[in-house]
């Protein structure tokens, strides 16, 4: 028994004495990915092992790989889109810290082997676990038609399964069945309250400043979160260490002009970003308008500074106002400013920290003035922001994200001013959101690859204000909290998983279930949104929205991968819905609480989302389609009946195509169709003291008109030297002048005032542009 005892032991001392002696034989491989030519650290590159390419691993955002190995002799493999693919040799005998440098294709030859929906790789959508994400190649945006020829990402995501335009020309967007608000934008991980400018024409972000752009429907990983429908994270350029660059482009309306270059070579580098339209400048030329404004700016600023090896600061700001104004009688401006203090370090060869300090601000205000009266609006929001971001490689198998991140929000709500309105305080309201996550993307075998996590939301109303607490519109309770007290903290856990499961070499399936809270939220009575709507965060009546989703996907690629196939379908459950209660009345002359206006109920969406891709060759592009449903059920709306949120479209198409001539001449073109939003006509009406009050039944029971439209454009590249490359770029939008419905009015019927008839506006028919655009 003894023996059989000590012989046991001595196998057990056997294995463990050899199972460490493997452990110490194994050894990290790390460091980053950077472009060669200009020293950007690039995002999501895939480092292979030759000899085992089941041994394989992603660049994070931040340009930082790392690998696992046993002693011996390997060759690397790294590939990236628009790159070359590099071959590395190395021994590994120690721990290695390797720094790699990629090479952009040179543009010998025109042929685009690449779209402007791209992945890391050609098989991604066969490998990786996370579901519904795109990525945006921001170089080749340039040559798709927009309106007034403004290369524009918020434009491009709209063209993508599951995304869909709020309306004629509008950056606005929705993902899934979700309100505008329920989209996280982020710009250098600052999240942006307001992404467009004039009125959702232009969106705030200016292609030129920007380095990588990706959106994510719902199943985002454990470090995202505060949004319901979708993760939208834009990363600004950090700027040629290596030379200095100049770019720009001068269009019909607007011209922007970007400077870069390094600070100290290969140790600091910077860019300077900026954009303005001018046609408040054509508005000079007449004295019926000489008075009048109408333009925008934006302006993005990047430094960054290499400590030492391990160690990099990084300084982003971006700065952006619009500006209307009807000479001293009506004025409204609003914008953004952001900025974001980041650390990156290198802890050792498989922990990666990053540290960032964010502040975020919206604001907007209004003036009317009519002889002696006058009226002022304004509101803002404000963040502090702590993020603290680990990336552990635990091995070649997991990749672990994990940190917390703390937020304090402060909320000026909409406040009046002037001689026609009874003015009163609002104090602004303030709220402290924080978060705990962890999320490991797991290789479970060869085939199968897992996505999970999950995130703890906490988020507190602080005091110094008058709460109300209401139900079903009526007051029931009314306490103030002192400054410095928690009125109430919301507490919420978010579990998240994705799988991926490689059927073989050309097709995959995958499934995934997430679960979002919202606190902010965006009050609006229309579809694409304004510049005065108004934020509220939870309060004692406002609770968080809760967004449950589970989503099924199938991905086939033919062709050497050149064509791709994707399709997915969604179910979405969401609790604590907001609406307007019928007849609501927003006010400012009054101390009217908003939150008396508004009914909580909840919320469906489901649909079927189809994108076909070919990615190589000639001619390149996509065809998207989707098939959805959006409902709301809010008791005291539709008779408590499931009623079809303002979003809701059933069918969305889009159609892109890009052809190259030969090295100079390329033409893209774009086809959208849509259903038309849900709104509510009028089903009767009566007069009132002279006027005539419209009746309405159910709540967006009625469709606007479906909308359709083609827009095409040529770019033509001349010959250039090493140092200056110019192009042309020629387009029209709305081809075939379709008068597509912006809104429709209904009024008595002048010729016949006992009937009814309805006014479409249309905004746009044939709008031309031209744009010029140089490098050097």
């Amino acid at each position: 028994m003894q023996t059989s005892f000590l012989k046991i032991t001595a196998a057990t001392a056997a294995l463990c004495f050899s199972t460490f002696v493997l452990a110490q034989q194994t050894y990290s491989v790390s460091g980053t990915v950077k472009d060669k030519k200009n020293g950007e650290l690039l995002i999501g590159v895939a480092v292979k092992v030759s000899e085992n390419p089941s041994i394989n691993v992603v660049a994070n955002e931040y340009g930082f790989y790392s690998l696992s190995l046993p002693e011996g002799d390997y060759t690397l493999i790294i590939s990236n889109p628009g790159y070359k693919d590099f071959e590395q040799q190395i021994k590994v005998d120690q721990n290695i810290k390797l720094d790699l440098p990629l090479i952009q294709q040179e543009q010998v030859s025109k042929t685009i082997d690449e779209v402007v929906i791209t992945g890391i790789k050609k098989d991604k959508n066969l490998t990786s676990a996370q579901m519904g994400t795109e990525t945006l190649n921001i170089k080749n945006i340039e040559k798709l038609p927009v309106l007034f020829g403004e290369k524009d990402v918020m434009k491009t995501i709209q063209l993508l399964p599951g995304i869909k335009s709020n309306g004629e020309g509008s950056s606005g967007f929705s993902v899934r069945g979700g309100a505008t608000d329920q989209n996280l934008i982020l710009l250098d991980e600052a999240p942006v309250y307001n992404a467009s400018h004039l009125l959702g024409f232009f969106s705030t972000f200016n292609s030129d400043a920007l380095k990588d752009a990706s959106i994510i429907k719902g199943n985002s990983p454990a470090q995202y979160g505060g949004r319901l429908s979708s993760v939208l994270d834009v990363k600004m350029k950090d700027g040629n260490n290596q030379d200095y660059n100049i770019n720009g482009g001068i269009g019909l309306i607007s011209s922007r002009l970007s400077v870069e270059g390094p600070i100290q070579k290969e140790k600091s580098s910077f860019i300077v970003s900026g954009r303005r339209t001018y046609a408040d400048l054509f508005l000079k030329t007449s004295n019926d308008y000489k008075d009048n404004k109408l333009y925008f700016y934006d302006l993005n600023l990047k430094a960054n500074y290499q400590i030492n090896e391990n160690n990099r600061l990084y300084l982003s700001g971006y700065f952006g106002r619009d500006v209307l104004g009807l000479g001293n009688t009506f004025s409204t401006d609003w914008g953004n400013t952001t900025a974001t203090l980041r650390w990156n370090s290198i802890i050792n060869s498989k922990l990666f920290s990053n540290t960032s300090f964010i502040y975020s601000n919206y604001d907007y205000k209004v003036s009317l003035k009519s002889n002696d009266n006058n009226f002022g609006l304004n509101s803002k929001i404000q963040d502090w922001n702590l993020k603290q971001d680990f990336t552990w490689f635990a091995g070649n198998k997991h990749s672990v994200r994990f940190g917390l991140q703390s937020i304090y929000h402060t909320i000026t709500p909409s406040t009046a001013s002037g001689t026609s309105v009874s003015s009163f305080p609002r104090n602004p309201r303030k709220s402290w959101e924080n978060a705990l996550y962890i999320n490991d993307d797991f290789k479970a075998t060869e085939k199968l690859t897992i996505n999970y996590g999950a995130r703890l939301s906490l988020f507190s109303v602080l005091g110094g204000d008058t709460f109300n607490t209401y139900e079903n519109g009526n007051l029931t309770d009314s306490q103030y909290i002192e400054k410095g007290k928690i009125g109430k903290t919301y507490v919420n856990i978010e579990p998240r998983i994705t799988a991926n499961y490689r059927i073989n070499e050309v097709s995959s399936i995958k499934g995934g279930y997430s679960r979002n809270t919202q606190n902010l939220h965006l009050l609006s009575n229309s579809s694409s949104g304004n510049p005065t709507d108004q934020w509220i965060g939870s309060s004692l009546t406002v609770k968080p929205e809760i967004a449950d989703q589970i989503s099924l996907g199938f991905s086939r690629n033919f062709n050497n991968n050149n064509y791709e196939l994707n399709a997915e379908v969604y179910y979405k459950s969401m609790q604590n819905q907001i609406d307007f209660k019928n007849g609501a009345q927003i006010t400012f002359d009054t101390a009217a609480d908003v939150e008396s206006e508004l009914l909580f109920g909840k919320g469906r969406a489901y649909g079927l989302e189809l994108i076909a891709k070919k990615k190589s060759g000639k001619l390149t592009g996509w065809i998207s389609y989707t098939l959805s449903k959006t409902e709301r059920k809010i008791n005291g709306i539709n008779d408590n009946q499931w009623y079809n949120a303002r979003m809701d479209k059933t069918h969305d198409l889009s159609i892109v195509a890009t052809y190259q001539f030969n090295e100079k001449w390329s033409m893209s073109g774009l086809f959208v169709y849509s259903t038309g939003n849900a709104v509510s006509f009028p089903t009767g009406k009566y007069q009132l003291n002279g006027q005539t009050v419209f009746q309405y039944s159910s709540r967006n029971a009625d469709r606007m008109p479906a909308f359709h439209r083609m827009d095409l454009s040529a770019t033509y590249e001349p010959s250039s030297n090493k140092r200056f490359r110019g192009s042309w770029t020629f387009g029209i939008y709305n081809l075939y002048g379709r008068e597509n419905a912006y809104t429709i009015t209904f009024e008595d019927n002048p010729n016949n005032p006992g009937t009814t008839r309805a006014m479409q506006t249309s905004l746009f028919r044939w709008i031309p542009n031209i744009t010029y655009n140089f490098k050097f």
